[in-house]
């Protein structure tokens, strides 16, 4: 009888706690919320491309909305004044990641800078990225790296152009652009085109690379319904366990080499100016390896290939892909590519454009901030979550909540940008662009912002100033370059770019030269 009677009292227990639960947080402002289904949340509600799906509920709920992704609690904030609230007023509130599955396999257990949670171990990961690998002064002295590779390029189309019309795929061309600078900086090699040195090599790295683009675009749908995680439908986190596999093995091999080449070189016995040469060769790679000589017990080899895959996952497909937007818009709007050339021949002159010239280009970066506006890259940014309960537009958000900017809607609100679906460029040389704010936050913002922002919009603007610089470009047919979008967390193209181009006149002796 004891042990029916406790029963029942626990029992009576636990429904008038979570009554008074319910309770209490109905008396809290809560976000609004579509009606949703049990176990699945919202996830029915949405569609590829995830973006615009959530553009939708958008308008429909309001720009500050809860949903549920199975059994995680989402805020979904689609206004400059949400983004605000979560990524200035409670930076630090916000400044955690959410435990995803990509996270747990690509970024160490959760450890690397682009999936640590805040706190000492992250914070000093990214003074690392600062300040030691993607500072103005780091990014300047691999100048070189950048324009040679550009510059490769376009000898490759000058050479294949046969001084006439030819059709050119660019999406592969940028990638692999890329691909090239990003290792030129990491590890002094490159894997695409000519000079390749080690073929093997090169072909492990490119196959490494296309296979985790597929799996980083793919959605898991084991982060959010954790019984469907632990069965591992489609096999995905056993393809990511032998992918990372094979990825730390080819940068555990990198590491190994540059530390090997690193013991054997006598730093006392150089006179001073062939240590300031050496310095000036530096990669990004002998740069971690000279921190680890200051606190080896620190910068392990994991840290370090953590930092080295960031690098790799940041640098390389977004650049292509923005370069890819931007030459499809300049494409379409012929105008604004005569403008840009213009600019190019009266400012730049007879020589091939170089870093130092970027400067002096405002159309061009006017280019660049539109296409950034109308396809961000990371339209969603990646995913933050919150340490603390917070209250964010008036609405109460509890721990734990994961938050998604989508910076897709806000780039293109009608109440914060005039003809919010056109391209003009002109927008960012008047008050409407010149101070966006967070309008425009390609690169989000506050303490999760972007440490490569600077980096990539170097790269960016010289490949695309330089290829409208030497070639007069057209599009292939009548018909304008599709400009639907691909499903995945990047926003691809759905169609690859391809392009009629040919080697402009006045530049025939410069491009002959390389």
């Amino acid at each position: 009888m004891d042990i029916i009677l406790s029963v029942s009292a626990l029992i009576t227990f636990f429904f008038l706690f979570s009554i008074s639960k319910r309770l209490i947080q109905n008396r809290k402002n809560l976000p609004p919320s579509p009606p949703y289904l049990p176990i699945l949340g919202h996830l029915h509600l949405l569609k590829k491309p995830l973006h615009r799906s959530l553009t939708t509920l958008s308008n429909r709920y309001g720009p500050i909305l809860s949903l549920r992704f199975g059994s995680r609690t989402v805020l979904l904030i689609s206004s400059p004044s949400s983004a605000e609230d979560c990524l200035s007023k409670n930076d630090i509130i916000f400044a955690n990641r959410p435990r995803l599955l990509a996270g747990k396999h690509f970024g160490y257990h959760h450890s690397s800078i682009a999936w640590a949670s805040y706190g000492p171990h992250w914070r000093n990961l990214r003074r690392i990225a600062t300040i030691e690998i993607l500072s103005s002064n780091r990014i300047q002295m691999f100048s070189a790296v950048r324009i040679q590779e550009v510059r490769s390029l376009v000898k490759d189309l000058f050479r294949d152009s046969e001084l006439g019309k030819s059709v050119v795929e660019l999406k592969s061309r940028f990638s692999e652009l890329t691909f090239n600078v990003m290792m030129g900086m990491i590890a002094g090699k490159r894997y695409y085109g000519e000079n390749v040195v080690d073929l093997e090599e090169a072909r492990r790295f490119r196959k490494i690379i296309n296979e985790t683009l597929r799996l980083v675009e793919a959605s898991n749908i084991g982060d959010f319904v954790p019984v469907l995680g632990w069965m591992d439908l489609g096999g995905a986190e056993k393809r990511m366990v032998r992918l990372v596999k094979d990825r730390d093995e080819f940068l555990q091999a990198l590491i190994d080499e540059h530390r090997s080449r690193k013991e054997k070189v006598d730093f006392s016995s150089l006179m001073e100016v062939e240590v300031e040469e050496e310095e000036e060769k530096k990669t990004f790679l002998d740069v971690l390896l000279s921190l680890k000589e200051t606190e080896p017990e620190y910068y392990t080899d994991q840290i370090n290939k953590g930092l080295l895959s960031a690098l790799l996952a940041a640098g390389t497909d977004t650049s292509a892909l923005t370069t890819e937007w931007a030459m499809s818009l300049l494409l379409n709007h012929p105008d604004v590519l005569q403008k840009a050339k213009a600019e190019l021949d009266l400012l730049v002159g007879p020589h091939l454009l170089d870093e130092s010239d970027l400067a002096k280009l405002p159309y061009l970066h006017c280019i660049i901030n539109e296409t950034l506006r109308l396809y961000p890259v990371a339209p969603l940014l990646l995913p933050h979550e919150s340490s603390e309960e917070s209250i964010i537009g008036g609405f109460y958000v509890k721990r734990g909540t994961m938050l998604l900017v989508n910076v897709w809607a806000i780039h293109r609100d009608p109440n914060l940008w005039v003809d919010p679906t056109d391209f003009k460029p002109e927008r960012f040389q008047d008050a409407e662009g010149a101070k966006a704010g967070l309008k425009l936050i390609p690169f989000g913002h506050g303490r999760r912002g972007c440490p490569g922002a600077s980096l990539a919009l170097r790269m960016v603007s010289l490949a695309l100033g330089t290829l409208i610089q030497c070639f007069e470009w057209e599009r292939v047919g009548e018909e304008k370059v599709d400009m639907t979008e691909g499903p995945g967390l990047t926003m691809p193209k759905a169609q690859p770019l391809k392009a009629v181009y040919k080697p402009r006149h006045t530049m025939l002796n410069l491009l002959s030269q390389l």
